[in-house]
């Protein structure tokens, strides 16, 4: 456990009395390899949190969705996800080229459930995976370093309503997102988001687009 834990994790764990508690814990639940368990729960869930660290340091933490599935176990030290339309920054994928280091978190709501992953990553517009996402622009894949199953307790129990309207289909086309309607940015949209923002009918203020995301619409 010397290289697990730093300096400043061991000195809480002895303010607290944790330091062999901790030890135990990292020897229980700490594993280097996806089993069958870990490939069953990551490839049920439709969402998951998404930790990455810049050039700086800087770290940050997004939300990934899909339908089911949309994270695969390649084998046992491989994940890979596609990456869909966002705003533009590229801040999760941009960090990833810049260090490789992220974490993902799996929650299930409803059971409840989760499971940590450490890994490091790498982004790619070649990968052969990217065929098998609708609607992806790049695949990102994980070499796992680290998994660890996590106490549930505090998970808020939350039941799904329905899914996102805006995820890529095979059988139909995703509507445009509202924020890409906002005045302010219509001379900067790529060409491929123009027509989308006409046939949405056109742009709106930002007063409008905050209205409609506070109501859950953007």
């Amino acid at each position: 456990m010397t290289t697990f834990f730093g300096a400043q994790q061991r000195a809480l764990q002895d303010q607290f009395e944790t330091r062999q508690l901790a030890d135990r814990v990292v020897s229980v639940t700490r594993h280097t390899a996806i089993d069958d368990q870990d490939r069953a729960f990551i490839e049920s869930r439709d969402l998951f949190f998404l930790s990455s660290v810049d050039e700086h340091g800087q770290p940050t933490c997004s939300y990934k969705g899909g339908d089911p599935g949309f994270v695969r176990a390649l084998d046992s030290q491989t994940l890979a996800f596609p990456s869909y339309d966002g705003n533009g920054m590229f801040l999760s994928l941009g960090n990833i080229r810049a260090t490789a280091k992220v974490g993902l978190l799996f929650i299930d709501f409803e059971t409840p459930n989760r499971l940590r992953v450490h890994g490091l990553a790498t982004v790619s517009a070649d990968d052969p995976l990217r065929a098998d996402f609708v609607g992806a622009e790049l695949i990102v894949r994980v070499a796992v370093t680290e998994l660890f199953v996590n106490c549930p307790r505090y998970i808020h129990r939350y039941q799904k309503h329905a899914p996102s309207r805006y995820l890529p289909q095979p059988d139909c086309a995703a509507p445009v997102a509202q924020w890409k309607r906002i005045d302010l940015l219509q001379d900067v949209l790529p060409t491929r988001d123009q027509s989308g923002v006409a046939a949405a009918g056109g742009a709106i203020t930002f007063d409008d687009y905050a209205a409609q995301a506070a109501r859950g619409e953007g």
